[in-house]
């Protein structure tokens, strides 16, 4: 058997090596076939290469508010420096490169303006906010080797400290700043979450670890005679009922404080949602959170499992690197592949599995699960 892989492998070993070869690539640089190849390779291994400066152009473009002061127009780049307070060569600089990423658009004037990939950028909810917050994941990579390793304490550890239980979010500034990060970024979340399931038939909706109510508040516009409950750390609940009300939901939406990581869950919803929950923790908490789900579900019940998932046996660029790195630097969380989570589920009890891949991965995709009858 060895012997047959050996074999079946020497084409691939050969190729790799040719790959690898200084001899080879100047070669195929110069045959006109194989040029647009190995041109494509180079530009997607220096885009690899450049990837941390490319994030940190970003980074200043929203930090400085470039990207919104240009969406009035095009701009002098004197005026944008000294916008900014700083100088103008160095604008200069910055504004070039954020036109080489496609976020801006140099005119002829040499003035620049916004380009549609920038406007897109400012139309998606909580993105600028989630740029600002990657300081964070930034310092913790900052030795990525280090980090690999172990055995240090994150930033992004205490920026999220939920995932520790409830004596973890004690602080109510870092509690308000990371549910606030949280309701924006599930806006997105919630409309694919909602194009992929089918909730026709639930009388009462549970959201467990659902925030400051993001999530139910889109499921409420789709589903308006549902009942709604939402289930999350007491202090996360005090900025839930602000949000809540402020849209008009806090009638239709009971708020329930509790952890599910150190009680039983209420019973009487006959669906719950776990929405980008279980990847902030590890296989031991989401085996008991599963076990508590399928207790509070009456025979029949559903689960709708809504988070960003490995691409598993065909690893995903989005989410087997950024998800999976940034949830390695929580320390306690995890990107699981839907087969992953689907084997979780099954071992839990839990029937009629079923895993979709999101229109956009890197938003989310969806498992669904149901309790078994009787």
């Amino acid at each position: 058997m060895v012997a047959l892989l050996d074999v079946k492998s020497a084409p691939r070993d050969w190729l790799l090596r040719l790959a690898a070869s200084r001899k080879f690539q100047s070669w195929a640089a110069r045959v006109p076939l194989l040029r647009r190849v190995a041109r494509a390779e180079g530009a997607a291994m220096f885009d690899l290469v450049a990837g941390f400066v490319n994030a940190q152009v970003l980074m200043a473009l929203v930090e400085l508010n470039i990207l919104a002061l240009l969406l009035r127009g095009p701009v002098e780049v004197r005026q944008v420096a000294g916008i900014c307070a700083v100088q103008e060569d160095r604008m200069q600089v910055l504004l070039q490169a954020g036109a080489g990423l496609g976020l801006l658009k140099r005119h002829r004037d040499g003035r620049f303006g916004l380009s549609l990939r920038g406007a897109a950028l400012l139309g998606v909810p909580g993105l600028e906010a989630m740029i600002r917050h990657h300081r964070a994941l930034y310092a913790d990579l900052a030795d990525p080797v280090a980090f690999l390793r172990g055995g240090q304490q994150t930033q992004l550890s205490q920026f999220w400290p939920y995932v520790f239980g409830a004596e973890g979010a004690r602080d109510a500034a870092v509690t308000a700043t990371y549910s606030t990060l949280m309701a924006q970024s599930q806006v997105l979340v919630a409309e694919d979450t909602l194009a992929m399931v089918n909730l026709s038939g639930v009388k009462r909706l549970m959201d467990v670890g659902g925030g400051t109510g993001a999530f139910l508040a889109a499921v409420a516009v789709a589903h308006p005679q549902m009942q709604l409950d939402l289930l999350d750390l007491p202090a996360v609940l005090l900025g839930a009922q602000a949000q809540l009300a402020q849209v008009g939901l806090e009638a239709r939406v009971t708020l329930r404080p509790g952890s599910f990581r150190d009680e039983a869950l209420p019973q009487g919803a006959d669906a719950i949602s776990l929405v980008r929950v279980l990847y902030d923790h590890d296989d031991s908490t989401v085996a008991r959170l599963l076990a508590a789900v399928y207790a509070a579900l009456p025979a029949g019940g559903r689960l709708v499992i809504s988070e960003p998932m490995s691409g598993g046996a065909v690893p995903d660029r989005s989410t087997d690197v950024y998800f999976a790195i940034y949830t390695l630097a929580m320390q306690t969380g995890r990107t699981r592949s839907a087969a992953e989570i689907s084997a979780l589920l099954q071992a839990a009890g839990f029937v009629n599995i079923c895993s979709k891949t999101g229109f956009r991965p890197f938003v989310t995709s969806v498992v669904t699960a149901e309790r078994a009858g009787l």
